[in-house]
C-alpha cells in the first residue's frame, strides 16, 4: 500500500514538508530557490572549498549529500542553525552552535582548530551557505590566520561568490574583529604586493654621493681654453702644404738643372 505523500519526508532537510511544491519547512526553513535566486548563480553540489584540503563552507543541501561529502574526504560537519537536522551521524563527526542572535565565534573556532589538529576535513554549513556559515569561516582566517576582516571576507567571496552576509551579522564580525586587534579597519583587503619605495630602487649601481664637478666657464680657478698655451711655431715658418710645396720646388730645380749646365743636345740626325 503506498504511503501517504506527508509520510515521505524532504529529501534535503529530512523534515515532512512540500518541498517540490514551493512549500517552506515550518522547523528549519528550507525551500526551493526562487525565480530570483535561479536567475543568479548556480550552486554546486560541492562545498566551496575555503583552506585547501581542510575547510569546506556550503548549505544544508551540500551538508545532506553523504556520498559527496565522502568523495572530498570530510569527515566532521560544523552545523551553523540547530534547526538544520544531523542526518548521518553514524558517518560524520557534528559540532552544532546554539541558535543565538549573536553567533559563538569562540565556541566555533575551537571546534574547527581541533579539526585542524586532528588533520580531519570539516564542512561548516548553514542552510543557504550565504550568511552564519560564511561569518564563522571570516572568523576562524581572523582569529587563526592573523587576517583582518576585509581581507577575511573577500577571500571566502573569492571562493563562494554567493555569499551575502547581512549587516547583523556582519556588525558582530568588525566587533569581533575590534576584540581580537584592538581596531577596527574599515580600509579594503590589503594588497597583495607592497608598494616599492622609489628612491631606494636601483640597478646595482654604486651609488656616488660625492658631487661630480663639470666643466664650467665662469667658475674661478677654471681653466679656459682659451689661455692654453700656444704651439712652440713660428708664424713665418708656418705655411699650408708645406710638404707638397717642397716636393714641387725640389721638382723644379731638378727640372732647372737638367737643362742648364753643359749637357750637348743630341743630334736626332
Amino acid at each position: 500500500m503506498r504511503k501517504r505523500e506527508r509520510e515521505n519526508p524532504c529529501g534535503v532537510c529530512g523534515h515532512y514538508h512540500k518541498y517540490e511544491e514551493g512549500e517552506v519547512c515550518g522547523i528549519c526553513g528550507h525551500r526551493i530557490p526562487g525565480s530570483s535566486e535561479k536567475s543568479g548563480l548556480q550552486t554546486s553540489a560541492f562545498p566551496s572549498e575555503i583552506l585547501p584540503e581542510f575547510l569546506y563552507l556550503g548549505s544544508y543541501d551540500n551538508a545532506s549529500r553523504a556520498e559527496l561529502l565522502k568523495t572530498q574526504g570530510i569527515s566532521r560537519v560544523l552545523n551553523t542553525v540547530p534547526a538544520c537536522q544531523n542526518l548521518y551521524k553514524n558517518s560524520f563527526t557534528y559540532h552544532c552552535l546554539q541558535d543565538e542572535e549573536n553567533l559563538p565565534f569562540d565556541d566555533a573556532i575551537q571546534f574547527l582548530e581541533q579539526c585542524e589538529k586532528d588533520k580531519a576535513r570539516v564542512l561548516v554549513h548553514c542552510m543557504s551557505g550565504k550568511n552564519r556559515s560564511p561569518a564563522i569561516v571570516i572568523a576562524y582566517l581572523m582569529k587563526c590566520k592573523g587576517w583582518r576582516l576585509a581581507q577575511s571576507n573577500q577571500w571566502v567571496k573569492d571562493r563562494r561568490p554567493c555569499v551575502n552576509i547581512s549587516p547583523a551579522v556582519y556588525q558582530q564580525l568588525q566587533e569581533y574583529e575590534q576584540k581580537i586587534f584592538g581596531t577596527i579597519e574599515s580600509s579594503p583587503a590589503p594588497q597583495a604586493f607592497p608598494f616599492l619605495d622609489v628612491s631606494s630602487f636601483s640597478f646595482s649601481f654604486p651609488k656616488n654621493d660625492s658631487p661630480v664637478p663639470f666643466p664650467g666657464l665662469d667658475r674661478p680657478g677654471a681653466t679656459s681654453i682659451f689661455n692654453c698655451p700656444a704651439p712652440n711655431i713660428l708664424p713665418h715658418e708656418f705655411t699650408f702644404g708645406a710638404g707638397q710645396n717642397e716636393k714641387k720646388i725640389s721638382d723644379s730645380s731638378f727640372s732647372i738643372a737638367s737643362s742648364n749646365g753643359n749637357d750637348t743636345p743630341m743630334d736626332g740626325s
